[in-house]
């Protein structure tokens, strides 16, 4: 009984380092991962593996520690639905890229997002240029959400005055 304790302690001491490793290097890799990013993820978990379950590589020791994985996520997961600060701290906050067509340099550089980059995401949500945004924020799940008029204008159609009024009338 005692090892298996062992193994739920080992197993939450490197949820939690994997966690703050991941806040330090920075959120926005994680939205998109590239195949660098992809490799490295399963050579951390790979080499985290042995220090989980120590020397007990049994089938009840992996069960063991996939169970402490899933109830620490579980946990930790309440906790931040329910704490806005342990949210901020663990995820971050959403970061203002460009407002009203104004590209905002700083918050670009702090979160280490190319010109090039944010343009991509611009044209991904179907805006020509940047400076038709009028919000892009980089969320705290690392995609990039972009608002312009541009997208109001082709998704907001009116009906004809006709239309409308068979409309009312049905609802009526």
């Amino acid at each position: 009984m005692a090892s298996y304790i062992d193994i739920i302690l080992r197993c939450i001491a490197v949820y939690i380092f994997v966690i703050i490793a991941l806040r330090i290097f920075g959120k926005k890799e994680l939205a998109q991962l590239s195949v660098v990013d992809l490799v490295f993820i399963l050579l951390i978990s790979n080499s985290v593996q042995n220090a989980m379950v120590g020397p007990d590589t049994s089938l009840w020791g992996g069960l063991v520690a996939a169970l402490s994985l899933f109830v620490i996520n579980f946990l930790l997961k309440k906790i931040i639905f329910r704490n806005k600060s342990v949210s901020d701290l663990i995820q971050g906050k959403e970061v203002l890229l460009v407002y009203k067509g104004k590209v905002n340099e700083a918050n670009l550089l702090k979160s280490e997002i190319s010109l090039d980059e944010l343009n991509a995401a611009v044209r991904e949500h179907g805006v020509a240029d940047v400076h038709h945004v009028d919000l892009a924020v980089l969320e705290v799940d690392g995609n990039i959400s972009v608002v312009s008029d541009d997208f109001q204008k082709r998704t907001v159609q009116h009906l004809p005055h006709k239309h409308g009024r068979k409309l009312r009338e049905r609802i009526e």
